[in-house]
Parts: C-alpha cells; sequence; structure tokens
C-alpha cells in the first residue's frame, strides 16, 4: 500500500507531539525529586547539583520494599484468577455458543460502564460481612470482578475469530471439549492472553481508590494505594515524594517495555481479524 507522504509526516508530528506531552510531566517529576529535600520546586528547572541520594531515602524510609511486596501479592491473586476465569468464560461465549450466550454478553458490556467509585460503598459492607476487610482479600476479590466484564469480552472477541474448522477437526479426530481448549485454543490464545494479563497488572498496580477505602494499613495496599502514605511521610518535602512516586510507576514502565511486543502482536492481531 502506497502512503501518501503529507499523511506519513502528519502521523509523524502528531506522535511527535504526543510524545513531548507525555514525557513533560515526567520528567518533570525527575527534575523535582534531584532538588535538594528542604526546597520547594517551582516549574521545570534540572537541579546544578543532583540529590540521587533522594531515591534512596524514599525508598528506605517510605517502605518501598514492603509495599512493591504487597503489590505482588495483589497481582499474583488477581491476574491468573481473571486470565483463567475469562478464558474460560470468553471460550464457552465464542466457540461454544452457549444457549443465553448473546444475553450474557450483553451484561458483560453493561458491566463496563460501571464505574468503580458507584460501587466502593457495596464493596466496603460486602467485604465487612465476608471478614476479609483490611485484609489483601479486599482488593484481590473486588478487582477480579470489576475486570471481568472487560476481560471476559476481550478473549471472547479472540474465540469467536478463530475458525471454526479447527473446531470441527478436532472432534472428528475424537478429541473431547477441554482437549480442543488445551491443545487448540489456548495455544491460539497466548497473544491475546499475554495483553490481556499486561493490562491488568497495570491497572492492579496502579489502583489507588479500593485500597484506600478497603484496607486501613498503607503497607497493606498497592504501591498507588499508598501514595496517601508518602504524602503523609512527605508532605513537606516535594523532592522526596516525587521520588517516592517515580519509584512506585518503575515497575508498571519495565513492564510495558519488556512486554510491548506481545501487547502490540495481540492489537495487530485484533484489527487483522476484524
Amino acid at each position: 500500500m502506497i502512503v501518501n507522504p503529507v499523511e506519513k509526516w502528519t502521523g509523524r508530528a502528531l506522535l511527535a507531539v504526543v510524545l513531548v506531552l507525555t514525557l513533560i510531566p515526567l520528567v518533570n517529576m525527575v527534575s523535582a525529586a534531584l532538588q535538594p529535600a528542604d526546597v520547594n520546586p517551582t516549574g521545570l528547572a534540572w537541579p546544578s547539583d543532583p540529590q540521587w541520594g533522594n531515591f534512596a531515602e524514599a525508598f528506605v524510609t517510605g517502605h518501598v520494599w514492603e509495599l512493591m511486596g504487597s503489590s505482588a501479592l495483589i497481582v499474583l491473586g488477581v491476574v491468573p484468577i481473571s486470565l483463567l476465569i475469562s478464558s474460560l468464560a470468553g471460550y464457552a461465549l465464542g466457540s461454544l455458543k452457549i444457549r443465553g450466550g448473546r444475553a450474557l454478553l450483553i451484561l458483560f458490556v453493561l458491566g463496563l460502564t460501571i464505574p468503580f467509585e458507584a460501587l466502593i460503598i457495596p464493596l466496603y459492607y460486602e467485604m465487612q460481612s465476608l471478614n476479609v476487610l483490611n485484609t489483601k482479600w479486599a482488593i484481590i476479590l473486588p478487582l477480579i470482578g470489576l475486570f471481568m466484564p472487560f476481560s471476559v469480552f476481550w478473549m471472547r472477541a479472540h474465540f469467536v475469530n478463530v475458525p471454526q474448522e479447527l473446531s470441527e477437526a478436532a472432534r472428528v479426530d475424537g478429541a473431547t471439549m477441554w482437549q480442543e481448549l488445551r491443545h487448540i485454543h489456548l495455544p491460539l490464545a497466548r497473544p491475546a492472553l499475554s495483553a490481556l494479563a499486561i493490562l491488568l497488572f497495570l491497572w492492579t498496580w496502579n489502583q489507588f481508590l479500593l485500597p484506600v477505602v478497603l484496607v486501613a494499613d498503607p503497607l497493606q495496599r498497592t504501591v498507588a494505594g499508598a501514595l496517601t502514605f508518602f504524602q503523609g511521610q512527605y508532605s513537606l518535602s516535594i523532592p522526596l515524594l516525587n521520588a517516592g512516586a517515580l519509584l512506585i510507576i518503575v515497575p508498571t514502565i519495565v513492564v510495558f517495555v519488556v512486554f510491548q511486543r506481545q501487547f502490540i502482536r495481540a492489537l495487530i492481531q485484533g484489527a487483522v481479524k476484524g
């Protein structure tokens, strides 16, 4: 396909603008984090004597290691279970054509329209009745349910585009439904599963509202939910507050950079399949 030079350079210019607008806040945070701890930074200005020790101080006194461990446990509780349930539900809705599947799909789509904020009070009392309030389960269980509409819709979009001939050939060879799912559909779904796992990781790691409301101990929350703890620790030191915030977002940047190819591959695969 021949690309119009005007469209080509227009696209590159727009990407450059978006990149600059995305990097400016990050660069501003880095410059503020490198200022002396007793200085109140104003504007974007690189310090003449960068205080790299601010990151070490924020890491130790802000209990960043404990917070990352807490977040990792929450991620390990949310992501695998969500992938398992959404894969089974997506397979049932997309490949098996179960009775009432269209109505169920509509319910999942409606679930995408419900904001977390509208459910926070019912979730609080629900977790309290389950005796898991102020524990990691108070974050894990709601997140699995809240992520499920998108996860099922994502996986169903993959399975519905898998050629039916593959399933028919497997059944002719005597494969059961579970063998068909395990040996045919799940291997083909690896790009979609990888991309969904990345999204669920990012959303769980960056979850702020639920941990703040449902867990009293900051060290039992996600790192994003512990931002209020950072603010209490460094309310008088803007550089240390920025250093702590940067330490929190580093894992998400690393995960996306490492797995960006799988994420892009899944998006392209979905676009090609239509």
